[in-house]
C-alpha cells in the first residue's frame, strides 16, 4: 500500500474516531500528522510543524479576543441595535444585508477571511439577539464573501484568471464572476429558506401589522409625537425589537468603535495582517480599560483554534508530500475527459474544505490543462465549475471562514454550530461539484 493511500485512510479514520468518541478532532489530527509524517513519509518533526497554520491561529485568537472585549463593553450590542434601525426593524433583511456587505468588501479586493473576520462577530451577535438561526447567518456571511471574491479585481478572480492566462486557456472573467456570485446567492437562498427565513418573514409581517394596529388605536393626534418615536426604527414599529434605553455611546464604546474602524481600514485598505492588527487593537483597549478586559482571554475560542489547527496541519502535510498532486495525476490519466472533469472538481471541493482555497485554485487548474487541450471539454465551463466547487465549501468549519463563524457563535451553541456547519460543508462538498459539472461542463459550458 502506497504512502499516499495510507495517509488518506488515516485522515478518514481521524474523522470517524472524532465523530464516535468525545475527542477534539484537531488534537487527534495533530497526533496523526506526527505519526504519519515521521513513519509513513519519513520527514522530521519540524517539517510536520511547517504545516501548522500560524496565520490562521493569530487570526482566530486576535479577532475573537477583540470582539470578546467589544461584546463585554456593549459595543457589539450597540452595532446590532444600529443595524436594526438601518433596516427599519425588518430582521429578515439582515442576513441578506450581511451577504451583500461581505460580497461588496471582497469584490473590491479584500481577502475573504478578512471580510468574514470583520462582519461575522456583528452578524452572529445579531443572530443571537434576534433569534435568527446562527448557521443560516453564518452561511450568508461566508457565501457573500466567497461570491464577491471572484470579481475581476477580487482575490479569487485575479488568481483564477491569472492561472488561465498563464496556461493559455480560453477564459471569461464575467462568466466566472457571474457564475460564482450566482451560485453563492443560490446556496444562501437555500439556507435562508431551510433554516428559518420564512419564519423571519412571518415575524416581520406580524410586527408590521402590530405597528399599524397600535397607530390605529392611538387616542388622538396629540399622541403622535410619542408614537413617532415608536414608528419605523422605534420599539413599536418593529414589534419591540429596538430598545434605546440602555444603548448609548460612552467613552469605552466610542474608542472600541474607533479600534474596529482601524481594523477594517487596516485590513481592507492597507492589507495589514488582520490577526496581529486585531491583537494590537485589543491590547490597546485592555491597557486603557483594564477592568473591562477581565475574562476576555477565556472567551477566545480555544477549542476551535485547536480543531482547525490540527486538521489544517494534517492536510498541509498531505499537500507538501505530494498526495494532492498524486490524486491530480491519477485524474489526468483517466481516459474519459468528462469523467476526469468531474473527478478534478470533486478533488478541488474536498481538499479546499480543509485547506487553502487560494492554493487549490492555483494548483488544480494547471492539472486540467491536458484534457482541456483535447477540446472535448469547454475550458470556460470547467474552469468556472472548478472555481465554484473549490470555493463554496469555505463554509466548512475546517476552513478559515467557517472557523470564524464557529468561533463567533455563542459559547452554549458553539458545538452545535460546528456540527451543523460540518454537515452543510460536507453536503456542499459533494453536491456542488456534481451540479456544476452537470450545468457547466456536460453541455459544453460557456465557451
Amino acid at each position: 500500500m502506497s504512502a499516499e493511500v495510507i495517509a488518506l485512510i488515516v485522515l478518514v479514520l481521524v474523522f470517524l474516531i472524532a465523530t464516535i468518541r468525545s475527542i477534539n478532532m484537531g488534537a487527534l489530527a495533530l497526533v496523526a500528522a506526527f505519526v504519519v509524517g515521521t513513519t509513513v513519509f519519513g520527514v522530521a518533526v519540524d517539517d510536520v510543524l511547517d504545516g501548522f497554520p500560524a496565520n490562521l491561529f493569530v487570526i482566530l485568537v486576535g479577532v475573537t479576543y477583540l470582539f470578546a472585549l467589544a461584546k463585554t463593553n456593549g459595543t457589539v450590542d450597540w452595532i446590532v441595535h444600529r443595524a436594526v434601525v438601518a433596516v427599519r426593524g425588518r430582521v429578515a433583511l439582515m442576513p441578506w444585508v450581511m451577504f451583500a456587505v461581505c460580497a461588496a468588501i471582497t469584490a473590491i479586493g479584500a481577502a475573504s477571511p478578512a471580510a468574514v473576520a470583520i462582519v461575522a462577530p456583528v452578524a452572529m451577535g445579531f443572530a443571537a439577539r434576534y433569534r435568527i438561526n446562527p448557521v443560516m447567518m453564518g452561511m450568508m456571511v461566508v457565501q457573500g464573501a466567497t461570491g464577491g471574491s471572484f470579481s475581476p479585481i477580487g482575490i479569487f478572480g485575479a488568481i483564477t484568471n491569472g492561472v488561465v492566462d498563464q496556461s493559455n486557456l480560453a477564459g471569461s472573467p464575467a462568466a466566472l464572476f457571474g457564475g460564482a456570485l450566482g451560485s453563492c446567492a443560490l446556496i444562501s437562498l437555500i439556507s435562508f429558506v431551510s433554516l428559518g427565513g420564512r419564519e423571519l418573514l412571518r415575524r416581520d409581517r406580524e410586527s408590521a401589522r402590530g405597528a399599524v394596529a397600535s397607530l390605529a388605536t392611538a387616542p388622538s393626534a396629540t399622541a403622535a409625537p410619542a408614537a413617532a418615536g415608536s414608528g419605523p426604527g422605534g420599539a413599536a414599529g418593529t414589534g419591540g425589537l429596538l430598545d434605546d434605553t440602555a444603548l448609548h455611546l460612552d467613552a469605552q464604546r466610542s474608542l472600541t468603535l474607533v479600534g474596529l474602524l482601524v481594523l477594517a481600514v487596516g485590513a481592507l485598505v492597507f492589507d495589514l495582517d488582520i490577526g496581529f492588527l486585531a491583537l494590537a487593537v485589543a491590547v490597546v483597549l485592555t491597557l486603557i480599560f483594564p477592568s473591562a478586559a477581565r475574562g476576555a482571554v477565556d472567551k477566545i475560542s480555544w477549542g476551535t483554534v485547536l480543531l482547525v489547527g490540527g486538521i489544517v496541519t494534517y492536510v498541509t502535510l498531505l499537500q507538501n508530500q505530494g498526495t494532492v498532486k498524486w490524486l491530480g495525476d491519477g485524474v489526468a490519466q483517466v481516459g474519459a475527459p468528462l469523467l476526469a472533469a468531474l473527478l478534478i472538481c470533486l478533488i478541488g471541493a474536498v481538499v479546499s474544505a480543509f485547506a487553502s482555497t487560494t492554493g487549490i485554485l492555483g494548483a488544480l487548474i494547471p492539472l486540467a490543462v491536458p484534457f482541456l487541450q483535447t477540446g472535448q471539454v469547454g475550458a470556460v465551463g470547467l474552469i468556472t465549475a472548478l472555481a465554484i466547487a473549490s470555493s463554496v465549501v469555505d463554509c466548512s468549519p475546517f476552513s478559515t471562514n467557517g472557523a470564524l463563524i464557529v468561533a463567533n457563535s455563542e459559547v452554549t451553541i458553539r458545538d452545535d454550530v460546528f456540527r451543523r456547519l460540518m454537515t452543510w460543508g460536507m453536503t456542499i462538498m459533494i453536491a456542488a461539484p456534481v451540479v456544476c459539472w452537470l450545468v457547466l461542463v456536460v453541455p459544453g459550458g460557456v465557451s
